[in-house]
């Protein structure tokens, strides 16, 4: 009886470390690949990355053009039953503070998206973004705070800001100016790689 057990947990044991691991992206533009190549945004290339890196991986990219946060949660319930993801990848947030949301609104809508996730036994990875200056000091610098202010608060790694090193070099944009071009999607999953490695067990 005693070996049958050991076999059986044995077994257990090498099936849950055989599964691959799903990461969901839940974004808006900037994830959804807008105006690029199906499979050219940092997404995709972040599944490749996993699997060089022998890391069994799914990427679910469920990002949106135009999503704001009330949008991400109100869809989020769905693919969380859907894709059961072990890891969730939350970049919402700018199209919020372009319709000038009130930050209370977002910031509780980001809440409640970390709060499913983890209802749902899923890690979370918050997406940091900020916003330009012309929206006044202020709310420019409460809308980055409130980032922190979340990852601080629920123990959530963050991503500082989704867009360094290429927000202010207009040839990593598309014609519009606002959506990075295919040569920036290796620079943001780079911004992205260092917090994601711990959640999928790299050093």
């Amino acid at each position: 009886m005693r070996l049958l057990a050991g076999i059986a947990l044995m077994l257990a044991a090498m099936s849950a470390y055989s599964a691959p691991k799903t990461l969901l992206v839940l974004g808006d533009s900037l994830s959804a690949e807008y105006g690029l190549e199906r499979g050219a945004g940092w997404s995709k290339l972040m599944e490749q990355r996993l699997q060089k890196n022998k890391v069994d991986a799914v990427v679910v990219n469920a990002s949106i053009s135009g999503d704001t946060t009330i949008g991400g949660r109100n869809r989020l319930p769905a693919l969380l039953e859907k894709n059961k993801p072990d890891i969730v990848l939350i970049e919402l947030g700018s199209n919020d503070a372009l319709r000038g949301l009130q930050l209370k609104a977002t910031q509780d809508n980001l809440q409640a998206m970390i709060d499913l996730a983890r209802q749902n036994k899923a890690k979370v990875l918050l997406v940091g973004m900020q916003i330009p200056p012309n929206y006044g000091p202020d709310y420019t610098r409460r809308f980055s705070d409130m980032f922190q202010s979340l990852a601080k608060q629920n123990k959530t790694p963050l991503v500082p800001f989704f867009m360094d090193g290429i927000a202010a070099d207009l040839d990593l944009f598309q014609s519009d100016r606002i959506h990075p071009n295919e040569r920036a999607q290796p620079m943001l999953l780079d911004n992205v790689w260092p917090h994601l490695k711990p959640l999928v067990g790299l050093k």
